[in-house]
Order: structure tokens, then C-alpha cells, then sequence
């Protein structure tokens, strides 16, 4: 067992051969190396795989052995200075070597037909391969110097992968504001880990630990010094793992392919922050507040996300600001100090959103048999709708997958976020638990409504084709309902009808059985005439790794059953977690009850339950059936508050719709007011200090200029001036001696 744990320094370098082999073949044999450039794929995959073999063989030893191993060499000894490199194996690192491998393997398998007529290929293997190395070498780094290093190599992959087709302005644009985001909470990180090696002097774990725990202890620090380089490396967590207030990269870096977001935005470089948080989690239990200040970024993220995903028509985006709303959960439960449903949510969530992430490729795929290769149009959930007869295998693990994230049994994101929200109640302030159960009720509405835009109803890309053709405006979808054209043409028998935006209702567009057939078959006509082909199932190679990631959303959850050991006894993941959770807290117990357990259930699953119920009404297809009681036509339709109620629809539309402002907030404060500070300090340096010297030389050449006039050419006059000059000298010199004397 020793023997293998000595040699578990091979799993972050394992990744490296293909992006070094890649580079090499493509600079010395460019044309033999693009030419085989699908070969590439199998060597990444089972590299990454040989990987997971040591992640999982450390895995079982963690769980069966229960202890940590660190293994340390010096790279740099002098008198005042030591530096150990080395790697830590303990239950925080193999849960996220795990991770990243096994959702690594699924993504590079899915990348292979995604990405096989894009003619970055190659560079996008040599990326992926490089990424990977990065994150396990970050995961099983023993310090935080060695944390550092691997951090900005994510960073810099990241940047990379999100500008991978960099040619398109967004992209570009997108992949510069996640590094510049990312450049603030890695020099605040950079300053946390000087500060506590200027408070400790040392950048090791254990001794980053115990040195600054006694210190606190026995007032040898000033505390408010210690929470501020807590705060500061809390702050490169902030940025990676996109917390509120640097979480404004993040739907942006969708613009990336969606393999790249489905394992950098569920399982790698958003987790690294969440990573971090875990690793110093020891550290930040000894410092006054910064908990709390932990725990209230993340409420505000979990809100914040929610809310920001309501109104958005980009189905990745949709996607990106519901990983951000989950990573606040966790980051909730870290500062509340439940580390064990942290690291259960983070399992539970990085397979479940990767399999979403996955399946949005395969709809965004299917989408562009008929609208092409164009983003606006195959990621819009808008021009979606009716794709279950097209795409049924994906419709049911994106169902799947949605079903976990909004909560419910016995799906595996259920049995951790329960666990976040009855901790929230037990350990965090009664507001905090509040917004957490009230978020879990946004999520599921959120979520649902993702699901029934993209598969239910009918194709909508259709009737935006041919109203297009007839030079209208185009069919689209609101947050709450359908925005209709002033006019919808006789073509499809359709009435006149007033262009506004109808909240929480479908009433404003009934179509009837008669009219459903003649849109059907005009559907099909408009397929045949402007479309190549309806949209199709993915490939066998982008569908296996779904239905893994669908057997990993089914039973994963059940690693984190907790029950007494006379009825249940396979809790894998406190066996797991032992070293861990006995070293933060002794005295733990992770045994419960049936009884415990179900009442617990009742409130977060009712509340999941409820908010699948109102996406269900508003977008699903039983609107039709509520629509014909008058009593709810009354409510929804003649209430005497409605314009007051519309106002705040509009309210939260918006906020929702313009990423709550804050990008806006960022663009005018920070992004103007640089550039008008820039343009300031440049007025004051070209008119004001080089007015002065240019000044100062004008100044001379006019007083040249006019004693130049003033002379006669005759030395007897200048002898004069120059006795009379300094006949008056002296005589000014004689006189401050005298007075001073």
C-alpha cells in the first residue's frame, strides 16, 4: 500500500505526453500529424484513464486505511529560506482526482465527434491534455506555493480553451474578461499566502496550520491581520469557483465549444476554488469572521445565481449561472463548517451538471442540422421546443440531470443538497437557511423551465424561418410567456393581436387541434423548403458518455446515505472523509435515523416539488387544462392590482434578463472609470508636466530672443552692465550679512 502511494507523484504528469508529443509533431511534421490527427484522441483517453486506475486504487486505500501521506523534497535550502516540493494524498485529493478524471474521460470521449470537423482539433486535445495535468497537479499540491504555480497554469489553460476559436470577437472578448476577472483573486491570493508566510514562515499545510492556530490562541497576531490574509486568499477562491462579487466571467466563458464547459464549469477549474476553501478550511475555522464572511458569500452567490438564471434564452448560459448558484450551496456549507455535505454536494453536482452540460452539445448539435453553425440561433432556447421525437435519448438524461439539480429523489443531487439545507438550519443564521431553502424552490423552477423550452411543445425554429421569409419579426419566448408579433399572417391562421409580453401565462397564443395539424404540416413544408434536415440524435460516441454520466447521477448519491448502522451501514463517504472530518472536528458523529431523515426530506423536496409545479404550468402543456377554469382566467386576467403586478414582473424580467446590472455596474465604474482616470493622468502629464518643461525652454528661447535685441555689439556697454549687475549683487550680499549679523 506504501508502495503505491510513493509513486502517486505520475498522476499529475501523466496528461503531459500528448499536449508535448502534439506540439512536437506539429512543428516538425505538420502535415503527417494533421493528417492522423484523430489518433490523438486515444492516447489522451487512456492516459487520463491510467490516471483514474491511480485516483481510484488511492480512492479505496482512503477509505479502507483512513489515513493521510505526504511525501516532501527539498528544491531550494538556504539559511533563511526552505522550499519543499512534494504531493499530499488524503481524502480531499482523491475525491478530486477522481472527479477530474472520470468526468475528463467522458468529456475527451465526447469531444472526439464533437470537435472532429473543427480544424483545431489538435490544439484542442493538446489544450484538454494540458488542462487535466494542471488540475491534478493543483489537487495534490502540499503547499501553497506549489497550489500558486498549478493556479495560474489553470488560469492560463482556461484562457485558452475559452478563446479556443478565437477568431470570433466574442470569444476573444470572453476569454480576456475571464483572465483579467481571474488576474483580481490571483493577486489577492498571491498577497494571502505572502502575508501568512510573514505571520507563519512557512508555506506548508500542517505547519500553516498549527503556527498561526497558536498564534491566534495566545494573541501573537494581530487578528484583524490574520482575517485580512485570510480574506485575501478567499479571494482567489472568489474568482475561480465565480462567487459573487468575480462571478461575471462566467456565463460569458460559455462562448467556448461545450465540452470545454462541461469540464472546466462542473468538475475542474470552478471546483478549484471550492478545493481551495476545503484544503484551508482548517486555517479559516481559527480566524474571527472570516467563516461567517464565507458563508455570507456564498448565500449571495446561491440567490444571486438563481435569480440570474431565470430570464436567460442561452441554454448554456442558463446552465452556467445554475453551476453558479451551486457552487454557492457549497460554498455556504464550507462557512457554516458542514465540510462533509460540501464535498457530497460538489461530488453529486459535478456529474450531474456535466451530464447537462453534455446534453445541451447534443441538442446544440442537433440544432445545427438546421440552423447552421450559428450560436444566436442553436443555442437559443428560444427557436427550440418540441425536441423530444428528434432526440430522445438525450431528452431523457437531460431530464435526469435536471431532476437532480432541482432536488429530487432519488436522483444524486437530492441526497447532498437536503443535507446543505438541514445544516443551514441547524448551523447559519436563520436568513441564510431561509434564502437557501428559497432558492431551492428557484432552482427547480429555473431547471424546469430550461427543460420544457427545449423538448416540450413544438419546433419554434420553424415559424422564425418563415416569418423571416415574409419580412416580419420573428416568433420568440419571454422569461414568463410569448412575446407575439404585431401581426401574425394569415398563413397561419392565426388572429391579430397586440405585440407585448404576457407574464406567467400561455393564454395569449391558443391554438387549437384544427390549427396544431395545419402548423404541423406547415412545419413540414418550411423543413423541406428552407431547412437541410429536422434535427437528429447525436452519435453513439457523444451518447455513451452520457448514459455513464446518467448512472453516476442515479447512484452516486448513494455513497452519502447515512443511517444507523443497524439498518444502513455503507456510508462510504465518512469512511472517506475520516481523516478529514476528525481533524477539523474531533468529536464528530455522521450517524442519523429514518425518522430524522424523512422529515428532513419533507421540507426541501415539497419545496423542489413546488417549483417544478409552476414551470410545469407556465411552459409545460397543461396550461391549456388550468386556462379553462374562469376562476383563474379572473385571477390572472381581471384582477384590479394586475398593472402593479405586471410593473414587478417587469422588475425582476429585467434584472434577470441584464445579469442583475452588475456587468453594467463593472462596465461604467471600473472599465470607464479607468479609462477616464487613464485619459486624466495623460491630460495631466502632457499639459501639465510637459507644459512646464516645454514651458520653461519656450520661455528661454523668447527672453534669448529679446536680450538678443537689446544688444549693440559694443564691449565697452556690456563691461558696464556686467560692473553695474554686480556692484548691485554686492551690495544686496553685504546687506543680508549685516542684518544677519
Amino acid at each position: 500500500m506504501e508502495y503505491t502511494y510513493q509513486y502517486a507523484w505520475i498522476i499529475p504528469f501523466l496528461p503531459l505526453p500528448v499536449p508535448i508529443l502534439i506540439g512536437f509533431g506539429l512543428l516538425l511534421f505538420p502535415t503527417a500529424t494533421k493528417s492522423i490527427h484523430r489518433i490523438w484522441a486515444f492516447p489522451s483517453i487512456l492516459l487520463l484513464s491510467i490516471a483514474m486506475g491511480f485516483s481510484a486504487n488511492l480512492s479505496i486505500q482512503q477509505i479502507n486505511g483512513s489515513f493521510i501521506y505526504q511525501y516532501l523534497w527539498s528544491w531550494t535550502i538556504n539559511n533563511d529560506f526552505s522550499l519543499e516540493f512534494g504531493y499530499l494524498i488524503d481524502p480531499l485529493t482523491s475525491i478530486m482526482s477522481i472527479l477530474i478524471t472520470t468526468v475528463g474521460i467522458m468529456v475527451l470521449i465526447y469531444s472526439d465527434n464533437y470537435m472532429f470537423y473543427d480544424q483545431g482539433y489538435l490544439r484542442f486535445f493538446a489544450y484538454m491534455s494540458f488542462f487535466s495535468a494542471s488540475m491534478l497537479g493543483l489537487v495534490t499540491s502540499s503547499n501553497l506555493i506549489q497550489i500558486y504555480i498549478f493556479w495560474e497554469l489553470v488560469g492560463v489553460c482556461s484562457y485558452l480553451l475559452i478563446g479556443f476559436w478565437f477568431t470570433r470577437p466574442i470569444a476573444a472578448s470572453a476569454c480576456q474578461k475571464a483572465f483579467v476577472t481571474n488576474r483580481v483573486g490571483d493577486f489577492g491570493l498571491l498577497l494571502g499566502i505572502l502575508g501568512f508566510y510573514w505571520i507563519t514562515g512557512s508555506f506548508e499545510f500542517r505547519d500553516l496550520f498549527k503556527i498561526t492556530n497558536n498564534l491566534i490562541h495566545n494573541n501573537g497576531v494581530n487578528p484583524l491581520f490574520a482575517t485580512l490574509c485570510a480574506s485575501l486568499l478567499f479571494l482567489g477562491a472568489v474568482a475561480k469557483s465565480a462567487q459573487f462579487p468575480l462571478h461575471v466571467w462566467l456565463p460569458d466563458a460559455m462562448e467556448g465549444p461545450t465540452p470545454i464547459s462541461a469540464l472546466i464549469h462542473a468538475a475542474t477549474m470552478v471546483a478549484a476554488g471550492i478545493f481551495l476553501v476545503a484544503r484551508l478550511l482548517p486555517l479559516f475555522i481559527g480566524i474571527p469572521y472570516i467563516m461567517n464572511f464565507i458563508s455570507l458569500i456564498g448565500v449571495i452567490t446561491v440567490l444571486l445565481g438563481a435569480t440570474l438564471a431565470l430570464a436567460q434564452r442561452d441554454i448554456k448560459r442558463s446552465l452556467a449561472y445554475s453551476t453558479m448558484s451551486q457552487l454557492g450551496y457549497i460554498m455556504l456549507a464550507l462557512g457554516i463548517g458542514s465540510y462533509r455535505a460540501a464535498l457530497f454536494h460538489l461530488i453529486t453536482h459535478a456529474y450531474s451538471k456535466a451530464l447537462l452540460f453534455l446534453g445541451s452539445g447534443s441538442i446544440i448539435h442537433s440544432m445545427e442540422s438546421i440552423v447552421g453553425y450559428s450560436p444566436d440561433k442553436s443555442q437559443n432556447m428560444v427557436l427550440m421546443g418540441g425536441l423530444t421525437k428528434y432526440v430522445p435519448i438525450t431528452r431523457i438524461t437531460f431530464l435526469l440531470g435536471t431532476l437532480s439539480i432541482c432536488g429530487i429523489p432519488p436522483l444524486a443531487c437530492f441526497w447532498s443538497k437536503d443535507e446543505i439545507l438541514n445544516d443551514s438550519w441547524l448551523y447559519s443564521p436563520t436568513i441564510f437557511a431561509i434564502i437557501a431553502c428559497f432558492t431551492a424552490g428557484l432552482t427547480a423552477f429555473y431547471m424546469f423551465r430550461l427543460y420544457l423550452l427545449t423538448f416540450d411543445g413544438y419546433l419554434r425554429v420553424h415559424f422564425q424561418n418563415y416569418s423571416s421569409t415574409k419580412n416580419s419579426s420573428s416568433y420568440s419566448i419571454s422569461l414568463w410567456g410569448k412575446e407575439l408579433p404585431k401581426e401574425i399572417k394569415k398563413d397561419l391562421l392565426l388572429s391579430t393581436m397586440s405585440n407585448k409580453v404576457i407574464f406567467f401565462s400561455k393564454d395569449a397564443y391558443k391554438i387549437d387541434n384544427n390549427l396544431r395539424k395545419s402548423v404541423r404540416n406547415f412545419s413540414t413544408y418550411l423543413g423541406n423548403k428552407y431547412t437541410s434536415m429536422y434535427p437528429h440524435e447525436s452519435d453513439n460516441t457523444m451518447l455513451f458518455p452520457l448514459l455513464v454520466l446518467v448512472l453516476f447521477t442515479l447512484f452516486i448519491g448513494l455513497i452519502g446515505i447515512r443511517f444507523d448502522e443497524g439498518v444502513i451501514d455503507f456510508d462510504l463517504l465518512s469512511k472517506w472523509l475520516t481523516p478529514s472530518t476528525n481533524l477539523l472536528y474531533p468529536n464528530s458523529n455522521s450517524s442519523g435515523d429514518w425518522y430524522e431523515f424523512f422529515t428532513n426530506a419533507i421540507l426541501s423536496v415539497s419545496i423542489g416539488v413546488f417549483g417544478l409545479f409552476i414551470a410545469y404550468i407556465l411552459y409545460g402543456s397543461v396550461y391549456s387544462f388550468f386556462h379553462n377554469f374562469d376562476l383563474i382566467n379572473f385571477i390572472l386576467k381581471r384582477s384590479p392590482k394586475r398593472i402593479l403586478l405586471d410593473q414587478l414582473k417587469n422588475v425582476i424580467y429585467n434584472w434577470s434578463y441584464n445579469r442583475g446590472y452588475i456587468d453594467i455596474f463593472y462596465t461604467r465604474v471600473f472599465t470607464m472609470g479607468i479609462r477616464r482616470l487613464t485619459e486624466l493622468s495623460q491630460f495631466f502629464d502632457r499639459y501639465i508636466i510637459d507644459g512646464i518643461i516645454n514651458g520653461v525652454g519656450i520661455a528661454s528661447f523668447f527672453i534669448g530672443e529679446g536680450i538678443k535685441s537689446m544688444g549693440g555689439g559694443r564691449i565697452s556697454s556690456y563691461l558696464f552692465l556686467y560692473l553695474f549687475y554686480v556692484s548691485i549683487l554686492f551690495f544686496i550680499y553685504r546687506n543680508g550679512r549685516f542684518h544677519l549679523l
